[in-house]
Parts: structure tokens; sequence; C-alpha cells
């Protein structure tokens, strides 16, 4: 498999809140890879450095030591020009959906904005809403509304719309189905899965729970206080997974089952 991604040795640092303050560095020198048409899938609990990794790839986060190379070029400090052309190749989908759409914008105008910048023309630009909302299954009249009419996962659904109008080669999905309810997260996630498998855009998916992971991903890296401590195939990771941490993430997902819950509780306290 082609690599599309390659992290290496990525350090971040923050200043430190207040005078005097040490600065606090949030990334230890973490290495990952992503493939042409691949997802791997970025787990770890709150705080533990999972979206910095996104924010770092995006440009939003200025790295203090390491690389990011994508399709072999390094991209690690890319200036504003190069990063409104990278935005061709390199897309988000944001946690939140209701803050992260233009509540002034119709779904068409949201949708046709970043095309009209790249220099598309106003006629193949609505052509290409049409699809997009064809492609995440939501009817022709939406672009003529505004996203205050659509629930939490008919706006998310707008929010990868808006990620894959360029056709990017990879998306960045932070925490994308986290502020969704559990029926809605599913179908979000089988989107997302069916949306890979027509157009072979690669993902760096990242969450806190190992089930919407295992869901998504081929690979899984776990990451813990700023390091990676285990990757490998998402079904291993996400049902025998070597590392004590892992264990401890898999053993504090909640199962239907009382009798199991108990006993992964006590599992976990072990540990």
């Amino acid at each position: 498999m082609t690599t599309l991604l390659e992290v290496s040795e990525l350090r971040v640092t923050y200043p430190g809140r207040g005078f005097r303050a040490r600065p606090h560095e949030v990334l230890h020198g973490v290495s990952l890879a992503v493939g042409q048409g691949e997802t791997l899938g970025v787990v770890g609990e709150s705080g533990s450095g999972k979206t910095t990794i996104g924010r770092s790839v995006l440009g939003l986060v200025p790295p203090s030591g390491g690389t990011v190379r994508f399709q072999g070029n390094d991209i690690t400090h890319a200036g504003r020009k190069e990063r409104r052309a990278l935005a061709r190749d390199i897309q988000v989908v944001f946690q939140d959906p209701y803050s992260s759409l233009n509540p002034a914008l119709t779904i068409g105008d949201i949708l046709s904005e970043p095309l009209v910048v790249q220099g598309a023309a106003a006629g193949e630009a609505r052509n290409r809403v049409a699809e997009l909302l064809d492609q995440v299954g939501l009817p022709k009249d939406a672009s003529q509304r505004l996203p205050r009419e659509f629930s939490g996962g008919q706006r998310q659904r707008v929010a990868i719309a808006r990620a894959l109008a360029p056709a990017p080669r990879l998306v960045v999905c932070d925490e994308p189905v986290s502020a969704l309810d559990l029926t809605t997260q599913a179908r979000v996630l089988d989107l997302l899965v069916d949306i890979q498998r027509r157009t072979g855009v690669a993902y760096l998916f990242i969450s806190h729970d190992l089930a919407v992971i295992r869901h998504v991903s081929h690979r899984v890296s776990v990451i813990h206080r700023g390091d990676i401590v285990e990757t490998g195939p998402a079904g291993e990771i996400t049902t025998a997974p070597e590392h004590p941490y892992t264990q401890r993430l898999l053993l504090a997902a909640p199962v239907a089952d009382p009798a199991e819950q108990r006993r992964r509780r006590s599992a976990r306290q072990r540990l």
C-alpha cells in the first residue's frame, strides 16, 4: 500500500499558563502513517494528544519537532499559500455539527463555497453540490435550506459533504460522531465507510471510543499521554490488545450485559 500521510517523531509544545510557567509538551515524538484508501484510527482518552495530531496535520498547530509528509512532500511548516493548495487534498470533519456550519448560509452556499474558492464555475459548483447531497443521502432541496432546519445527524452529513466537495485524498475526522446519539452514530459511520469504498478517500479517524474505531478502521494507533503505545490491525487492537493502557480502554467500554460489565470493572481495577 502506498503511503499517503507520514508523521515522523512529531512533537508539539504549548506555552505554559501564567507568568514564568514552563512550556508543556503534549506530543513526545509521535510517528504514524496512513496509506491510500486506508483508515487509521487514533484512539485515546481526553487529553492524550490525539486531536493535536490531527490539528498538526491540518496546519492548525505548529510542531516543535518532527515532520509531517503528505504524498512524500514535507508540509510540516507549510505557509498559507501552500496550505490553500493542500486544502484540495486534505479536508476535515469536526466534532460538533452544530457549530461547524455557518448558520447564515444555505446548505448550497456552504457546499459550493470551497468549490468557488478553488475556481469552479457557478454551474459546475451547482452540479457538484447536487452530486454531494446525493452521495450523503440528503434530498436535493436541502441546498435551499439553512443548517437549523436539520437534525444533528443530517448536519454532520452536510459537514461530510463539505469535506468531500474538493474530492480530497485525505479527510481528518476529529471525533465526528461523539455529539450524536447511538443510532445516528451508526448511520454516519456506515456512510463514511461507504464513501471510502466508492471514492478511495483515506481517513485519519480520531476518537476516544474503541467501538467506533473498530467499526471504521483498518489499523489503529493507541495514544497515551502524548505517546503512541500500540499500533496494529483494528481487529487485533480492539479485541486482544497487548498494552495495559489499551486493555483498560477496552474494559472501560460499556456493554449491555450487567454481569459482563461487573467482570470488566473488576478486571480493569486489577490492571
